[in-house]
């Protein structure tokens, strides 16, 4: 990668850690297209080892909102799921399985625009934790279905139990691609050399991620599904 490359990632990704720090949404919805536009060889294993530092850090500032029964049914069915992920991988080329779930995640944020206010249950969180086994695995993005189910509770116990979902989910697939050969050491490397611009955008989230309350926050969440969707049907 060449440095003014190197460059632009850099700022996506202050941007991107941004985005999450503040919403708990969003860091591989702005990165995932930029560094697969850059270096295609990059994503998934970018997107999730870049992400580990920064949901460390979400969960841990908020962890006094922890939904931990929620997180719990999530990161069960989540783990459960990685390995289908990885076999999407190796059975649905890139380009269908983009359509896939940004179709199915049009819809889902289409029929939440007009879904009474909910709670979510077991049901709920092992669905969303199985989707995103799915989809985080095999494209890096698996934010839509976390987002969808904790739509109408607090900013800080969206932000800290999505943070903390995520950060045992991607830890798990980054294993499992290095277990069966779709990873390579070389690819870790760029996610270190982003680490300053993720503490950048972290250090700026902290500065604003109070400030939004639960009907900003639904409206982030509900456009940041409908952006994914059409993100990933157009593909990346």
């Amino acid at each position: 990668m060449s440095w003014p490359a190197l460059a632009a990632l850099a700022v996506t990704v202050v941007v991107a850690a941004f985005v999450q720090g503040s919403s708990g949404l969003g860091f591989a919805l702005v990165v995932a297209p930029v560094a697969g536009f850059l270096a295609p060889g990059l994503v998934p294993v970018f997107v999730l080892a870049a992400m580990i530092p920064l949901n460390l850090y979400v969960a841990w500032r908020e962890r006094a909102s922890l939904d931990l029964r929620g997180a719990g049914w999530i990161t069960g069915a989540r783990l459960a799921a990685t390995p289908a992920g990885l076999a999407l991988l190796w059975l649905i080329p890139e380009r269908s399985l983009g359509v896939f779930v940004g179709g199915a995640t049009l819809l889902a944020a289409v029929v939440s625009l007009a879904a009474p206010v909910f709670t979510p249950g077991r049901a709920a969180y092992v669905g969303a934790g199985a989707v995103t086994g799915l989809t985080e695995t095999a494209t890096g993005v698996g934010g839509p279905p976390l987002a969808l189910v904790y739509q109408h509770r607090s900013p800080s116990e969206l932000r800290s139990t999505v943070a903390a979902c995520f950060l045992v989910g991607e830890v798990a697939s980054l294993a499992l691609l290095f277990a069966t050969g779709k990873a390579e050491a070389a690819q870790l490397v760029w996610a270190v050399a982003v680490l300053p611009a993720i503490a950048l955008g972290a250090w700026l989230s902290h500065l604003v991620h109070h400030r939004l309350d639960a009907r900003r926050m639904r409206l982030c969440v509900l456009v940041f599904a409908l952006v994914s969707g059409v993100v990933l049907l157009l593909g990346f």
